[in-house]
């Protein structure tokens, strides 16, 4: 392990308060120096031991709670491969420093082992050991960021990856043009009552309640759009929002920054566009509600399942305690 690989994994020990989120347990070298050499997939592929992650329409093969990972040698090297990066976790079938590499299958997903399957990122992200789901995560997100990003943004001709896959490069220009991620504030709002303010948004069906999210914008700090935020969707003002923990979210190029916020009042007023309801819940209403099936609430795999647990003092299949806040 390198030292910069093992200062990540000492700062991913030490955890803000809502301790590791499934899609962000990563701890692979993504070997930022290593990517660029010239020869870097001849290299690759004339190693044995390098590891193909499939991807085919944001989907991987999958078989008894793991990524399928093939050996190099029975995949034919395809046009624009990515270069995920180097394991630095010891399993028992690779060791540490085993390299990995994405290939896309962009029309069809080839056929598979019977006991094998294809699954999605939101399908898997929870059972997946840590390392797998990093790589996942980070093969979905620079698929995504390559599908929508084909063409020069200064003159409109078609870019070509370099770099192992994590930069295009315009061949008209000589620009070049990096991976985005999109950072999103997704926050817990309570009253002085330590309720939790839930919303419908109005594409989701009308028993359906989250957190209450949106993306920040140019120019304005994660705080300041808790603010905004809350108050354009709910009309609820907050005070004193308090960062809780980030996930990337691939879906397609989202970073997720979880807040808790203290309400200044109590009455909310859903605006009607985005967000259809937006309710109070009590620990006991929630719990009363899940149970009988008249509320749904975000996945395991989300950042506002996590945030909502954090409220709620637990996992919302149990009942509320008297020790809980």
């Amino acid at each position: 392990m390198t030292q910069a690989v093992g200062m990540q994994a000492a700062a991913i020990a030490s955890l803000p308060p809502l301790g590791s989120l499934p899609l962000a347990r990563g701890t692979a070298d993504r070997g930022s120096t290593f990517r660029i050499t010239p020869d870097l997939f001849d290299q690759l592929w004339d190693q044995p031991e390098t590891r193909i992650l499939h991807l085919a329409r944001r989907r991987s093969p999958f078989r008894n709670g793991r990524l399928v990972l093939s050996p190099v040698a029975e995949v034919e090297r395809p046009e624009n491969p990515v270069y995920l990066g180097s394991t630095v976790e010891t399993t028992a079938d690779m060791p540490a420093g085993t390299h990995i590499v994405l290939v896309e299958h962009e029309d069809v997903q080839p056929a598979l082992a019977a006991d094998e399957d294809w699954i999605g990122l939101r399908d898997a992200a929870s059972d997946l050991p840590a390392q797998e789901s990093g790589l996942f995560v980070e093969a979905v997100a620079i698929s995504n960021w390559h599908a929508t990003h084909t063409h020069c943004p200064r003159c409109g001709q078609p870019t070509e990856p370099i770099d192992g896959g994590w930069v295009r490069r315009c061949p008209a220009d000589e620009s070049l043009h990096y991976p985005r991620t999109d950072p999103a504030i997704i926050v817990t709002v309570t009253d002085e009552e330590d309720r939790l303010l839930l919303g419908s948004s109005a594409a989701w069906p009308q028993n359906r309640f989250s957190t209450l999210a949106g993306f920040v914008e140019p120019g304005e700090s994660l705080e300041a759009a808790v603010v905004r935020e809350v108050e354009e969707e709910s009309g609820i003002v907050v005070h004193s929002p308090t960062y809780l923990g980030s996930q990337p979210w691939p879906f397609p190029a989202s970073l997720m920054l979880g807040f808790t916020a203290k309400a200044a009042h109590a009455r909310p007023v859903p605006d009607g566009v985005e967000i259809r309801d937006v309710r109070w819940f009590s620990r006991e209403e929630l719990f009363a509600g899940l149970k009988e099936e008249r509320l749904s609430v975000a996945s395991g795999a989300s950042i506002a399942r996590a945030l909502i647990e954090h409220w709620y003092g637990g996992p919302l299949e149990e009942e509320p305690s008297a020790g809980r806040p």
